[in-house]
């Protein structure tokens, strides 16, 4: 029934048409970066991690890790420019730097929250602003509840006005609520374990609205887990459920980052694997829909080391390949 109901969600507010097909393109276009090419200039990213789109689906926002700083980038457009930290790169813990950012979402008006996660710490940039202000964290790693330690994955729910975030090295995700100056854990924070309530280095994740879950890209464990908010354990949505790391269409190794279409259906940036893999909604059998199991290079068809997998409104993919230092776009037809 909730398959169902998301489905006609999918076909009165998406607008797409009722015989979808979900299948994509085996060769990505470039839409951001220079492939294979690390810089700091206006065309060139270095590490990018993460990206979130405006709700036109015709801007990017890029973190971009190693050069400390935000790129905007208009889709069509050769070159993005720095809407938060320092354009040349430099690194900084003030209001107006970064020290590699992570993770990133948008309200509905563009103003960004950002993974600082070199100064442990989420900032919120106004649109249009010069510096940022600490909305999350102190600015010092630790294991409290004021307190991140290299968070990365955010997430923001408008209709609670809530912030969600991956606290990696604390391997829990924590919630705070508008200006809070103390989170709450909503999963893990037992340490890292392998079991159902424990976490084990949280990297991406997606808050899914319609079963009132958490997705976790479990990174250390290779797998992806679904957590109800308010429960006190996980149920395994894709990967191992022990932990061990895989290339076949079960398994996931290093996994980073996990998004679902508004179907309910599963998709995980396989970092390890160099692969995006698709899981059916309530399947643990999955299938590549962007780059080659265990290929490495810089070809339209290759990814190394993914890290983010997004979705537009009509299904498009957009994958942070990280270690290419681009951002590739795999068509939906």
């Amino acid at each position: 029934m909730k398959c169902f109901i998301r489905y006609l969600y999918y076909l009165i507010y998406i607008e797409l048409p009722l015989n979808i097909t979900l299948r994509w393109k085996s060769a990505g276009i470039t839409v951001a970066g220079v492939s294979g090419v690390a810089g700091s200039n206006a065309t060139e990213l270095n590490l990018p991690i993460d990206l979130a789109l405006d709700s036109s689906n015709s801007i990017m926002y890029i973190t971009d890790y190693y050069n400390n700083r935000v790129q905007k980038w208009i889709l069509g457009q050769s070159f993005g420019r720095t809407v938060a930290g320092q354009s040349n790169g430099t690194q900084g813990s003030t209001a107006r730097y970064l020290y590699h950012p992570d993770g990133i979402c948008l309200d509905s008006n563009e103003n960004i929250y950002i993974s600082d996660t070199g100064n442990h710490r989420i900032q919120f940039w106004m649109k249009g602003a010069t510096n940022g202000t600490r909305v999350a964290g102190t600015g010092t790693s630790g294991p409290a509840n004021n307190e991140l330690h290299s968070p990365y994955g955010v997430i923001k729910d408008s209709t609670m006005n809530k912030l969600y975030i991956a606290d990696f090295e604390n391997h829990r995700v924590m919630s705070y609520a508008s200006n809070a100056s103390t989170g709450f854990i909503e999963a893990g924070g037992l340490g890292a374990g392998f079991d159902s309530t424990h976490l084990r280095y949280p990297l991406g994740i997606h808050l899914d609205l319609w079963t009132n879950s958490l997705l976790i890209a479990n990174f250390g464990a290779n797998n992806i887990v679904r957590w109800p908010l308010g429960a006190t354990n996980w149920t395994l949505a894709a990967g191992n459920l022990t932990g061990a790391s895989g290339s076949s269409s079960s398994t996931l190794s290093l996994c980073t980052g996990v998004t679902l279409d508004p179907m309910g259906n599963i998709y995980v940036a396989d970092a390890g694997n160099h692969r995006i893999q698709f899981f059916l909604e309530n399947q643990t059998e999955g299938r590549t829909i962007a780059g080659v199991t265990g290929t490495i290079s810089n070809a339209s068809i290759h990814l190394t080391t993914p890290y983010t997998v997004r979705l537009d409104s009509q299904l498009h993919l957009y994958v942070v390949d990280s270690g290419n230092n681009r951002v590739q776009r795999f068509d939906r037809y």
